[in-house]
């Protein structure tokens, strides 16, 4: 196995990078691309979330082609989007757009869709889409003031974060955990390994994260 792989995260998103180095993986590099998050007219949340897996993927791998220190590097890009049936909820920026998302989750099941790409050294494009299904409580009007209050939901899709406060709302959730934090880590490690990159290789050398 060599020591020499390297892997661009084409996100910025601590939980991603935190989840990575869960699995033994340090990104040599953070390549945050920034495309249009817009869903297309009447898009399917599984659809949207592949699409712009794959559209953060190829921007990155594209800009990187000139980047010398990048040659060689596997591109790596993920991204999720909660969805109550086919509605899809926005990653909240504001107060109002969280506010909405807490209300129309509050006793009711959603999924979460987290679309992973990985472009490999030669250009080769893999993709793997992961299916969360989430079930709120019944949230009072002081637990959602509260988390509210708590600014956790900012940034994050659906207006929250199931790693922190909000984990205290989830009554049933079958599927991938990590998928609802922010990359699926059992199909992530799958990707990589299908394709080459030495995952295993830190954990045999004892290196910590």
């Amino acid at each position: 196995m060599s020591v020499l792989q390297k892997l661009v995260l084409a996100s910025g998103s601590p939980r991603r990078i935190e989840l990575l180095q869960q699995a033994g993986i340090e990104p040599e590099r953070l390549f945050p691309a920034d495309i249009d998050e817009t869903p297309l007219k009447a898009e399917h949340p599984r659809s949207l979330a592949k699409r712009l897996s794959r559209g953060k993927a190829e921007k990155a791998f594209e800009a990187l082609k000139t980047d010398a220190e990048a040659a060689g590097s596997f591109v790596l890009a993920a991204d999720t989007v909660v969805a109550v049936g086919r509605r899809i909820l926005p990653k909240a920026e504001m107060i109002d757009e969280a506010s909405n998302c807490l209300r129309l989750l509050s006793g009711r099941s959603h999924r979460v869709y987290s679309g992973i790409c990985l472009v490999t050294p030669a250009g080769k494009v893999r993709q793997k889409l992961v299916e969360t299904r989430v079930r709120f409580k019944r949230l009072s009007r002081d637990e959602m003031e509260a988390y509210l209050a708590s600014g956790e939901w900012r940034g994050k899709a659906g207006g929250y974060a199931v790693q922190g406060l909000a984990g205290a709302f989830v009554v049933k959730l079958v599927g991938s955990y990590t998928n609802v934090v922010g990359l699926p880590l059992y199909e992530t490690v799958g990707l990589l390994t299908g394709e080459g990159f030495a995952v295993h290789f830190n954990w045999l050398s004892g290196a910590k994260t």
